[in-house]
């Protein structure tokens, strides 16, 4: 799947100022192509770039923003998948090292009806920078 365009609004949905949508490279584009130098700042901020990720099957962002305690060998992406949204339902920092973010995702698997990613996931800041621990599918 190809990289988003830098000046297209962002995939993960995330607004600025007057509801405008943020364009790639002013969000989630600047912590994927950017992930040694540009961490995310927060738990939403990885869990959102988390899933542009997934649209753009970076599998290469996934494993390295992903807890080694929970991060599986490898990430396979399934072929035709269409994401059509995200929504942060909450962000919460739950104390210095430790945050929360409730989501939803949809997606259209190719040749089947679109379902719902409903998640809680839990994150860890770890040596400056956040990473996805785990979640509860809701």
């Amino acid at each position: 799947m190809p990289q988003p365009l830098p000046s297209r609004p962002c995939p993960c949905g995330r607004t600025g100022v007057a509801q405008k949508p943020l364009p790639f490279a002013g969000c989630c584009g600047r912590y994927l192509d950017h992930f040694d130098t540009a961490p995310a700042p927060d738990a939403e901020s990885l869990m959102r770039s988390r899933y542009t990720a997934f649209v753009a099957e970076r599998a290469d962002y996934l494993l390295a923003t992903w807890h080694a305690s929970h991060r599986p060998a490898s990430i396979e992406f399934d072929p035709g998948v269409k994401w059509l949204g995200l929504e942060v339902r909450s962000h919460r920092r739950l104390d210095a090292t430790h945050a929360e973010v409730e989501f939803v995702a949809r997606q259209k698997p190719a040749g089947g009806p679109a379902v719902r990613l409903h998640e809680r996931s839990r994150f860890i800041h770890e040596d400056g920078r956040w990473y996805y621990v785990d979640g509860d599918i809701q």
